[in-house]
């Protein structure tokens, strides 16, 4: 990847991350992939240098840097040969902070977030449900309130790390859909404990395709309690929270797909460049070498993208000429072109390996199975070209 451009504090955090992840090689990657073992011992060592908390305030004992920052952490982890699983076994404490550490109050900041920051603690992001899908605003995860607490009944699925964490920043409806008056309305963000030993909560893994070794898990809610000061904010206005920490999810998984593809595709010149057929090396050839250069070609400008969308989003908070709707196409954008530009590296680096490509021991066939990830999740691609569509083009909304 060419470098150029970026700030010194991108490249500091990049050398950095690339020395913890030296440690963790694709063999290592490989090995938890099958046994579907959580990578506890990256987690440690990224706690230990203070990198969980890499945006988040100070005073919390975070690094107060911005997503920028963020996304070169996530990128470099996925770029090290953990893909997608690696950067994963963070994702969630870095994003779904955000909007707790913005909105919660200062009791609540100092109670909830040095914890995590510190390794001690780790959360997941509790919003997707099995019914509702993309319609975020159809959840139906119920909050009741309970005098000093809330009931919590529901079911969410897709949920990473659940099994590992000891805290949810959870989004329910305090309000029936039923009665509000607009859609936004009604949905209230919680920062709860996840106890697996508490009444009322169960939690069931998902076999899935790739990034194994982070466990993704339906988690169901039956009157399941929790104190009323987990609620963030107030009462209806969870919505509006949660958005502050999408876009900035938005780039960061830009940012590990731009790692993964770029994994994918050193592995794959290196490989063209040492496999002999017909007694030349099968790189000198256009038929390796032409889709090679374009997925590399592709990477970069999604990686401009990425960039961007991180600067944009860092710089709206104290630049007004900023707004949030330039901040979400940018967002959204960014990461249609990574997930895009990433799964494209990935294929061709498997068909560059001809059959080796479906070997385990070269690790592309796991680069291609985790790929999928940021093409799904957590928005479709169709769904961000609805959006682009209507937000950057005026067309009518189609959904």
């Amino acid at each position: 990847m060419e470098t150029s451009g970026f700030t010194t504090e991108q490249l500091d955090v990049r050398e950095a991350i690339f020395k913890i992840c030296s440690k963790y090689p694709d063999e290592y990657w490989a090995q938890h992939d099958e046994s579907g073992e959580y990578p506890h011992e990256l987690h440690a060592d990224l706690a230990k240098d203070g990198w969980i908390g890499i945006s988040l305030p100070e005073d919390l004992g975070g690094a107060g840097l911005g997503i920028s920052e963020a996304t070169m952490m996530l990128h470099t982890i996925a770029e090290s040969g953990a893909g997608i699983a690696g950067a994963q076994s963070i994702h969630a404490n870095v994003y779904a902070t955000q909007p707790v550490a913005k909105f919660a109050t200062p009791e609540q900041r100092q109670r909830m977030l040095p914890k995590l920051i510190a390794g001690e603690s780790r959360t997941c992001f509790g919003v997707t449900e099995p019914n509702t899908g993309l319609e975020t605003l159809k959840l139906r995860t119920q909050a009741k309130n309970d005098g000093d607490s809330y009931l919590i009944s529901g079911q969410k699925i897709w949920i990473s790390s659940a099994q590992i964490s000891t805290k949810m920043v959870l989004l329910a409806r305090t309000t029936p859909l039923e009665s509000v008056t607009k859609p936004s309305e009604g949905l209230s963000l919680f920062f709860i404990d996840l106890d697996k030993s508490a009444p009322g909560l169960d939690l069931k893994r998902i076999k899935k395709m790739g990034g194994r070794a982070i466990d993704a898990n339906e988690v169901f809610f039956d009157n399941y309690r929790i104190p009323s000061n987990t609620l963030i904010g107030s009462e209806g206005q969870g919505f509006k929270i949660v958005l502050h920490g999408m876009n900035a999810e938005r780039c960061l998984l830009a940012g590990e797909a731009l790692g993964l593809g770029y994994a994918a595709l050193k592995r794959a010149a290196s490989y063209a460049k040492e496999r002999v057929v017909f007694g030349r090396p099968i790189g000198m050839n256009q038929g390796i070498q032409h889709p090679l250069a374009e997925a590399y070609m592709n990477l970069e400008a999604a990686k401009l993208a990425t960039y961007h969308a991180a600067r944009l989003y860092d710089n709206s908070a104290k630049d007004s000429s900023i707004t949030q709707h330039a901040v979400g196409i940018a967002c959204n954008s960014a990461k249609y072109l990574a997930a895009e530009a990433a799964f494209t590296a990935c294929e061709r680096a498997v068909l560059t390996h001809g059959g080796m490509g479906y070997a385990q021991e070269y690790h592309v066939e796991r680069y291609l199975r985790e790929v999928f990830v940021p093409r799904i999740a957590p928005v479709s691609r169709e769904m961000i070209m609805n959006y682009i569509g209507e937000k950057a083009l005026g067309l009518p909304r189609s959904y």
